[in-house]
């Protein structure tokens, strides 16, 4: 069949179509549009996560941190993501929603109170190099649209290391912090692209480094990835990573 056929018997379909009140629906890639919850009935994290446990852990073989604290996810209705500008997201993000949050070495199984939520926090490691946060919430029978997920780590390094970068990518908007300071800030409507966004030089003492992270979704999937990047680009994998 040749390209003039093709359009022809294209074009009598959609005439037949038009004509039994049918329309062929057009393919849009949409957020909505993929909507797992959908399709999926079985409520389980375990394709997903692992329980963290206190065998060594260190970063996959591209550097990629998989081992994570993670709360339940705090409700915060957004209808759409396109208001995750800056200004909303740094406020979103630096609102106390539980005593302690930016000091606090949660632990497995602890509880605070957001409201009228009573939320865990979780030690997992990620199957994945991303963590896939709408699982973690839907198999938790959790909200998983109009959500801000807090996640925190402890990155043991063996040494003083300068000019190192933390790359970030998310779904969707998010802000991640280093030792108590900003380190990176990924705001609008974005899809994860691992090294989406990267931070300004930091240096990762040796021993203990916490990271904390906040990420926020309205509508859509929510996960995200993190690693370090040496001053060459290259991934960083001599870390160990902890839950305490």
């Amino acid at each position: 069949m040749n390209i003039k056929q093709r359009t022809l018997l294209l074009a009598v379909a959609s005439v037949i179509l038009t004509g039994l009140g049918l329309h062929a629906q057009p393919v849009r890639s949409g957020r909505q549009m993929d909507d797992p919850t959908k399709r999926d009935t079985v409520r389980s994290i375990a394709p997903y996560f692992a329980p963290a446990t206190k065998s060594k852990k260190t970063p996959d073989p591209e550097g990629f941190i998989q081992r994570w604290l993670l709360l339940e996810p705090i409700n915060k209705p957004n209808r759409s993501n396109t208001v995750f500008t800056d200004s909303y997201i740094r406020t979103a993000f630096t609102t106390e929603y539980f005593p302690d949050q930016f000091t606090l070495l949660p632990k497995n199984g602890e509880k605070v109170k957001v409201g009228e939520q009573e939320l865990i926090w979780h030690a997992l490691d990620s199957k994945n190099f991303n963590v896939k946060l709408f699982r973690f919430a839907y198999g938790l029978d959790k909200q998983v649209y109009g959500v801000l997920f807090w996640a925190v780590t402890v990155v043991n390094s063996p040494r003083e290391m300068k000019n190192v970068r933390m790359a970030v990518g998310s779904n969707s908007a998010s802000m991640w912090w280093l030792n108590g300071k900003e380190a990176v800030i990924l705001s609008g409507d974005r899809r994860m692209v691992m090294d989406d966004c990267v931070s300004p030089r930091l240096t990762l003492t040796k021993g203990k480094n916490i990271i904390r992270g906040a990420v926020i979704n309205g509508p859509g999937m929510s996960d995200f990835c993190v690693r370090f990047l040496d001053e060459k680009g290259e991934p960083i994998k001599d870390l160990t990573i902890s839950c305490e």
